[in-house]
């Protein structure tokens, strides 16, 4: 069976619900498949914070739910505790300042 649209919009928003720290990304965490989920993986791996991750690449859809449900065009994006926190540049200031340990760890 084809997921619709809808349904995929429901994995979605279940996915970030289920999760405290969920990345979607470009790949896997073991294997990222562009530069800026690799940098964004490792920041949180830096912390030792569990995350799930779920990879964009299989369905086109994916991206295009999430990016109209976040608002947010590009990938990587992480959502701790239900919102959305952004992408690569913004992961990456947020672990060099300690911000990013004080939201996975809260």
């Amino acid at each position: 069976m084809i997921a619709t649209e809808d349904q995929i919009r429901e994995e979605i928003l279940d996915a970030i619900s289920d999760n405290p720290v969920i990345l979607f990304m470009k790949g896997t965490p073991e294997q990222p498949m562009c530069g800026f989920s690799a940098r964004t993986v490792a920041a949180l791996q830096a912390l030792n914070a569990p995350f799930a991750a779920v990879d964009i690449l299989p369905d086109p859809r994916i991206r295009q739910e999430l990016s109209a449900l976040s608002q947010w065009p590009t990938i990587p994006q992480l959502f701790v505790n239900g919102e959305l926190v952004g992408g690569c540049d913004i992961v990456t200031e947020l672990a060099e300042e300690g911000k990013l340990r004080e939201m996975v760890a809260a």
